[in-house]
Formats: structure tokens, C-alpha cells, sequence
């Protein structure tokens, strides 16, 4: 935790009023910061225009799943704020990953990836999404996913051979790695994809412009929010520059939410970690472009964020948030939507020949 954020915390418990006469703007800055102008660098990662050319053909490719019909862009939709838009509770989302989408927006500055963290960073989520066999996917009511590791294997392989098949791709691979003797290598689809997931930021959000000294880039209301979502206690899980993603926390800290938005078999972080400390604790997720990501919750049972702030309240925090509250809260939270990446689609390379059919 930044020694700001700790600072600000202990100030916030021990200051009473004197903390109210530090101005919402030095108050803000201690938790949050800006969205940056340009992606972060990955670390140990190199990024060149040819890999980011790659990582973004691999993202709209169909082909790449073991269906050949389920490309990152399906669940990913970044006409949609990065998600797909769809309640859980039926398609093609609840099959492969049995919780709501969480976006690939600013995904780059999260702490881990999924609800439950099992992924590291973006590379890791990659090559365990669409490049899974469904075969060899058991899905657990609102779980994540158990994987046959020789199937999952068996589904690795089979997507290299395939594009082994499309000279567009070989040669797209040795421009995206010079380097390497036999570019097309599943390591190298993560690593690709993952550079070009982290150039899908959204800068200039209205809060953005606000911390960085623009005073009418924020309407009262949205000033009345912020200092409610500081002062009820909504910033100490969401703070940061993705005013989330930074840190687990259960969910039903002060009282258990119905089980419409926790189902009592979701055990959520515990199903990666087997502590008990991590029963029902889930990554929390940031609230950037939060007015465009809905269904919430990672059951996402709802599309009202009024609704999303009040239940959080109850249950987080213990505070009955009046109406006006609540609208002030949201007011605040639309003031998170950014500047949305703008991308060109690419021309897929043709295949030249029949596909790689693996034997049965």
C-alpha cells in the first residue's frame, strides 16, 4: 500500500476535524492517481510495433480458440467498455468462466487478473482463456475453471500447429520476434496479446482532469460524490490509479448480501488459495468506465449501479446510504469514464491451405 494512501488512512481514523479542512483535491490525490497518458511498460517485456501489429490480429482471432470460433474481442467487446455486456446467466460467457467479465480496460493496472486473482498478470490470462480446450474445462457453478493440464496441453499445441498453416502468421511471428529460430510458439501468442491488451487504457476522464487542476472538469454533484465515496469508506478498497483492482476483499464484510449476489458455492478466492482467510474474498474491482461495464457483481446480477453502491454500502461498510447519497456516488462514479482506445480493425491473414486437425 502506498505510504500516501497509509498516511491519508491514519489520518482519516485519528483526525476527525481537522481532516475536514484539508481541501478534496490534496485529499484525493493521497488515494488516487490519473489514468497516464501512454501505456506502462511490461515488465521484462520489449514492445515493438510488429509485436503490438501481432498482439492485436491474435486479439480479433477466432481461430485461436480450439472452437476456432471464440476470439478475445467475443467476451472483450471494446466497442463495450471491454466487456460483453451480457448477464451471467446464460451464452457463452457463463460457460467458459462461470463468473461476469471483468474488462480488459486499463486491465494493465490491476494487481492480478480474474475476480479470483489466478492469473498473475495479462500474459497469464491470455493462454488460459481462449486458448483452453472446452473439453477440458470443468465448470463449477460460479467457480473458475478446472483444466485437464494434458488436455489444456493438447489445446496449446494445436493452436501453434494451426498457425504454422497461415503463412500470414509465420511471417508475421518472425517480424513480431526476430530473435527466436521458430517464432510461433504459444508463449509468444500471450506475450503478443498481452502488449496490446496494455495499450487499452482511457485517459481524460472528467476525474482525471479534475486531479490534475481543471476545477470544472467536475460538477458539484460529482464533488458531493467524491467526498462521500472518501468519507463513507468506499476509497479504502477502491483507490489507486484504477480506483481498484489493487487488493482482495470479501464480500459481506459487515452483512451478507443476499445469495442473488453471492452464491453461497462461489467461494471465491479460497478456490485458488485453500486459506480460510480467503473464503467469499474476490479482487476488487476497479470502477474505471463503470457506467459502461455493466452487469456488476461477479454473479452480475444487476444493471442498476444505484443499486451496486447501496448493496456495497450495506454490506461493506454497514451505512444505509440515502437516495441522495447514492446519486451523488454515481454521479461520481460516471466521472470515471475515459477517453475509450481507438482501433482500427486488422485484416486477418488468410489461410492457404486445410487446417490442422488433430487426431482423435
Amino acid at each position: 500500500m502506498p505510504l500516501t494512501l497509509i498516511a491519508f488512512l491514519v489520518a482519516f481514523l485519528v483526525g476527525g476535524p481537522a481532516l475536514a479542512d484539508v481541501p478534496l483535491r490534496d485529499r484525493a490525490k493521497a488515494l488516487f492517481e490519473p489514468i497516464p497518458s501512454a501505456p506502462p511498460p511490461i515488465p521484462g517485456e520489449t514492445s515493438t510495433p510488429e509485436k503490438l501489429a501481432l498482439g492485436k490480429m491474435l486479439y480479433f482471432e477466432p481461430r485461436l480458440s480450439e472452437t476456432r470460433d471464440i476470439s478475445c474481442a467475443d467476451c472483450h467487446n471494446l466497442s463495450m467498455g471491454g466487456v460483453d455486456g451480457g448477464k451471467l446467466s446464460g451464452g457463452r460467457n457463463a460457460q467458459l468462466a462461470g463468473r461476469e467479465v471483468l474488462t480488459v480496460m486499463n486491465a494493465i493496472f490491476n494487481k492480478t487478473q480474474y475476480w479470483d486473482g489466478r492469473a498473475a498478470n495479462l500474459a497469464d490470462q491470455v493462454v488460459n482463456s481462449v486458448m483452453a480446450n472446452p473439453k477440458a474445462m470443468l465448470k463449477t457453478r460460479g467457480g473458475p475453471l478446472a483444466i485437464n493440464p494434458i488436455e489444456h496441453a493438447a489445446a496449446k499445441q494445436h493452436a501453434v500447429e494451426h498457425f504454422k498453416r497461415i503463412p500470414g502468421y509465420v511471417a508475421a511471428f518472425k517480424q513480431a520476434f526476430p530473435e527466436q529460430g521458430d517464432p510461433v510458439a504459444y508463449d509468444n501468442i500471450g506475450r503478443a496479446i498481452a502488449l496490446f491488451e496494455a495499450t487499452l487504457i482511457t485517459p481524460d476522464a472528467p476525474f482525471d482532469l479534475w486531479l490534475k487542476g481543471d476545477d470544472q472538469a467536475l460538477s458539484d454533484a460529482q464533488k458531493d460524490g467524491l467526498k462521500l465515496f472518501i468519507e463513507k469508506g468506499c476509497a479504502t478498497c477502491h483507490n489507486g490509479v484504477n480506483v481498484g483492482g489493487g487488493m482482495y476483499a470479501r464480500f459481506g464484510v459487515v452483512k451478507q448480501p443476499s445469495a442473488e449476489f453471492l452464491p453461497s458455492d462461489d467461494l471465491g478466492r479460497f478456490a485458488v488459495t485453500k486459506a480460510i482467510a480467503d473464503k467469499y474474498a474476490f479482487k476488487v474491482p476497479s470502477l474505471r468506465n463503470v457506467e459502461l461495464t455493466a452487469p456488476y457483481f461477479h454473479t452480475g446480477s444487476t444493471f442498476d449501479l444505484k443499486k451496486v453502491v447501496a448493496v456495497m454500502g450495506e454490506s461493506q461498510l454497514g451505512v444505509a446510504l440515502s437516495a441522495d447519497e447514492t446519486d451523488k456516488i454515481v454521479a461520481f462514479l460516471n466521472a470515471l469514464t475515459g477517453r475509450q482506445p481507438e482501433v482500427v480493425l486488422p485484416i486477418l491473414p488468410p489461410r492457404t491451405g486445410p487446417p490442422f486437425v488433430p487426431e482423435q
